[in-house]
């Protein structure tokens, strides 16, 4: 399972972070969750071209190239979207999407089941205080989201314990240092050399890949035992 069922309410097929109340705990979501239908058409014609500077092709298959041998795995996927996830990594795997937009989550939904998943879960929850078990998960990915969270440093304190020993971390990120004149991203940005200490100071391998695609920063990284 994964997750600790007493702290998530079920509401739609969606698990909701219960408050000390036993109330469902939602969240202000990106653009509102009325433009949830809109979200991959924006990300495509205006966030990668006017802010990235990249190509979301180009994207898509670098993912494919980095997922491609990951079979069979329990996979979390923090700040799933939309679930694009599925045009990346097989439907073999074990996943658990996160996200805080209802939204969102009701379109991945559809879209895994569209694309044979069969055992698949979705949670509206805090990435700084995941509620999963301790040592679960492979894997887990945060595509074009860290820039949002928080606390990026308490994150990667909850993304470690929830690692497995050896268990592997799947980044991408626009930089600051490579920023487009005149463009304002939203949230705070760190330069590659932050990320790297932030990282290897919580007991992770940081591991930047060569790919260049606009803005936009690639990277795994391992937990270390």
């Amino acid at each position: 399972m994964g997750y600790m069922n007493n702290q998530f309410i079920l509401i739609n097929g969606i698990h909701y972070q219960k408050d000390i109340n036993g109330k469902p705990i939602k969240y202000q979501a990106w653009l509102g969750d009325i433009f949830a239908s809109f979200y991959d058409r924006i990300m495509e014609k205006s966030i990668f071209p006017k802010k990235f500077g990249g190509d979301i092709n180009k994207h898509f298959e670098i993912l494919q190239h980095e997922f491609q041998q990951i079979e069979n795995q329990k996979i979390l996927d923090i700040a799933a979207g939309s679930g694009n996830v599925v045009s990346f990594i097989s439907n073999n795997n074990h996943y658990s999407g996160t996200d805080i937009s209802p939204g969102l989550l009701k379109i991945a939904a559809k879209k895994l089941k569209k694309a044979n998943f069969t055992n698949f879960q979705f949670h509206i929850c805090d990435v700084c205080n995941l509620p999963f078990e301790d040592d679960f998960y492979n894997v887990a990915i945060c595509n074009l989201s860290i820039n949002f969270f928080p606390d990026l440093k308490r994150f990667i304190v909850e993304l470690k314990r929830i690692l497995k020993p050896d268990g592997k971390f799947f980044c991408t990120i626009p930089l600051p240092e490579k920023k487009l004149k005149n463009v304002k991203i939203r949230g705070k940005l760190f330069t590659q050399v932050e990320l790297a200490d932030m990282f290897e100071e919580a007991g992770f391998k940081f591991l930047p890949l060569p790919y260049e695609n606009g803005n936009l920063l690639y990277f795994w990284t391992i937990k270390l035992k």
